[in-house]
């Protein structure tokens, strides 16, 4: 008698350890990348986490010249049309957490990625966001997600300028920690201080930062600061022809450092 207790004891342990096994929590890395920038950081965030990743694509693929992806992109916005995109080789339902990866064309998801929000229902899915840009356009691609599926909840997201994407590795070490994806403590960072008009040589470290950059971003006229590892980080209120932006740029601790400016958040 005892012996049978026994038995099914371990039988419902062993069916108890089966269920919770299949109901383990599982993500997703699901990107577009066009020039291999975004497929980066996608394939570090899958190595970071142990998530499974798929890439998308469109039935018609976008060529990778500048020139030609701009002009299509102008074309289907003013037609009011968006590319088909192919179908997935994964199924959604297997996930719980999708690491949503793009490139930011016209300040938004790559039209890729807006097809793809458009064709698929992410309901009850944790979404997190993650992009490659020239400037910017991590914050206004988010609340676009948001506003296209309601039902799922957008999380937190990270943005990397292509120009510095060998920063990418540690600073996505960060973000997975921060926001417990993987396993680690880090360090919260400090308030920036008091926005203040801008000094002279704060105005010559914001022009180094952003005169390589291939449009003008404006004109300083506050900024506040706090450090960061290794570094300072400022956050300056940009006047542009009227209109305000938000740059934050960094100066590295060490001699001869030259500041970057990492995102404009418009």
């Amino acid at each position: 008698m005892k012996k049978s207790i026994i038995a099914a004891v371990a039988i419902c342990m062993s069916l108890i350890g089966c269920t919770t096994k299949t109901q383990e929590s599982k993500s997703l890395v699901l990107y577009y990348s066009q020039t291999g920038t975004t497929q980066a950081v996608a394939e570090e965030i899958g190595r970071l986490t142990n998530a499974d990743i798929e890439r998308m694509d469109v039935e018609e693929p976008y060529s990778g010249d500048f020139g030609q992806t701009i002009a299509r992109c102008q074309e289907e916005t003013a037609k009011g049309i968006l590319p088909t995109v192919k179908p997935l080789n994964v199924n959604l339902d297997d996930y719980d957490t999708i690491f949503l990866g793009y490139p930011i064309w016209f300040g938004t998801c790559a039209n890729p990625m807006l097809a793809l929000l458009e064709s698929v229902d992410f309901s009850g899915k944790k979404i997190v966001p993650f992009c490659t840009f020239g400037s910017g356009g991590l914050s206004t691609s988010v609340a676009d997600i948001r506003k296209k599926e309601p039902n799922a909840e957008v999380l937190e997201g990270y943005g990397v300028r292509t120009a510095r994407i060998a920063h990418m590795p540690k600073e996505l070490d960060y973000f997975l920690k921060k926001n417990g994806y993987i396993a680690g403590e880090v360090a919260e960072l400090p308030d920036f201080t008091e926005q203040k008009p801008v000094t002279e040589e704060e105005k010559e470290l914001f022009n180094i930062a952003c005169g390589d950059y291939q449009f003008p971003l404006g004109t300083p006229v506050t900024v506040g600061s706090r450090p960061i590892e290794n570094a300072t980080e400022y956050k300056y209120t940009v006047d542009s022809n009227g209109a305000t932006s938000t740059i934050y740029v960094i100066l590295g601790n060490e001699e001869g450092a030259k500041p970057e400016f990492t995102q404009v958040v418009r």
